[in-house]
């Protein structure tokens, strides 16, 4: 019988935004939005830290009792700021895990089946970096030039990510699309094994990784596989005001 997987949960919280300053700070209906995250990110996680760059971070995050280590304010990307959180825990708690989730603390509508969902991406024992899409069903985000679009194999490892609609469906006009291919879109939700976080960080900075502005792409063009869940749960990340309001407003019809 296979043995228990155990996983670590970390939400890297920055506090500089150039869209939005403070923005795990700053309030929800009544709660900080890194205090929301943790809170539904702690109904799948046993284990759950925030990484953070800033001690207002810290205080917020101890004064709801969650856990949090400091990391250096300077990282290249969330990737690595990922893998310096994940050593100082393993330090602080003197054990390692199967397999480290990067939680997005600016999506304070995550859904925790999506965890679960990213989790069981590791119940293949050849899984060593996971994510997830999400099947397109409205061709409005076929527009929407913010999505990441997916190919998959038929293991569901990913062939590429772009910035453009793929597939592309030749001599069908855009707005028929969907009922001609099955399209995903990209969740920015990570797992990695430790040894994957460490080789993925030590890897330059790949050609297609540039070209798509997709840190993902390196992995790939470095001929390792990303394994791919598929979820049905969508979350919405908050990178600017007119983000803020729109979740407020979503989280208030949900608490009335």
């Amino acid at each position: 019988m296979a043995l228990q997987k155990e996983f670590l949960g970390i939400i890297p919280a920055r506090y500089g935004s150039s869209r939005l300053e403070g923005k795990p700070l700053l309030d929800i209906v009544g709660k900080t939005m890194i205090r929301r995250v943790y809170e539904l990110c702690s109904e799948v996680f046993e284990n759950l830290y925030v990484a953070t760059d800033d001690e207002r971070i810290v205080a917020e995050v101890k004064s709801f009792g969650g856990k949090v280590v400091m990391t250096a304010v300077e990282h290249v990307n969330g990737t690595a700021r990922c893998l310096e959180a994940a050593e100082r825990v393993f330090q602080l708690e003197g054990k390692t895990y199967d397999a480290i989730i990067n939680i997005q603390g600016d999506e304070p509508l995550v859904d925790p089946e999506q965890l679960r969902d990213i989790i069981a991406c590791f119940s293949d024992d050849k899984a060593e970096m996971a994510t997830l899409v999400i099947p397109v069903t409205d061709a409005a985000d076929l527009e929407n030039e913010s999505e990441v679009f997916v190919a998959l194999d038929k293991n569901h490892n990913a062939l590429y990510f772009s910035r453009s609609v793929i597939p592309f469906v030749r001599g069908v006009a855009r707005k028929e699309w969907l009922a001609h291919a099955r399209i995903y879109k990209h969740l920015g939700l990570y797992g990695y094994t430790l040894q994957a976080l460490k080789d993925f960080s030590s890897l330059p900075v790949s050609f297609l990784e540039k070209t798509e502005s997709l840190e993902q792409n390196r992995w790939i063009e470095e001929g390792r596989k990303i394994k791919v869940g598929i979820t049905q749960y969508d979350s919405i990340p908050v990178d600017t005001a007119e983000d803020l309001e729109k979740v407020r407003k979503l989280i208030l019809a949900r608490e009335k």
